[in-house]
């Protein structure tokens, strides 16, 4: 029983780390999405509790089907041993609310700074996480376009 689950965990670890870039459509809007840095290196942050890091990256968002695009949301999902940990969704009006622009220009490019903070009680969970992140948009056709990719995280 605990091979079964292992292997479970090693192979949700696998696919965690395989990209989606969707080819485009011929007319339509499409996303190429990268991490930078990729691996995200955590930085550990002075606390009381001694166990908060925080994790600076880069979402970096480009337009290659020659159409506008709308970020309509931001899904991001934390893996530890292949096992979702924590997801953060932000739509819209949150990503302008932090001060980021939502539209894409034709053939354009976005990028978003983000360096979360969160406790890791244990050390061991810098040994396999990774996390994934997935951008939904709409083109100036109302078509809809997304993207997914996956990073690794290291301490």
């Amino acid at each position: 029983m605990r091979l079964r689950i292992l292997a479970l965990s090693l192979l949700a670890a696998a696919c965690a780390h395989q990209a989606t870039q969707p080819a485009p459509q011929s007319g339509h809007g499409a996303i190429n999405l990268s991490i930078v840095p990729n691996p995200i290196v955590a930085q550990h942050v002075t606390s009381q509790t001694g166990n908060t890091y925080e994790f600076p990256f880069d979402i970096v968002v480009r337009e290659t089907g020659g159409h506008p695009l709308r970020i309509n949301g931001i899904t991001m999902t934390v893996y530890a041993f292949g096992i979702p940990v924590n997801v953060d969704k932000y739509d819209a009006a949150e990503i302008a609310a932090m001060g980021y622009p939502t539209d894409v220009p034709a053939n354009g490019e976005l990028r978003y700074h983000l360096h979360p903070r969160r406790a890791v009680t244990d050390d061991r969970l810098f040994t396999n996480v990774s996390a994934s992140v997935r951008i939904e948009a709409t083109d100036d056709t109302s078509a809809p376009t997304s993207a997914s990719t996956s990073v690794s995280v290291t301490r």
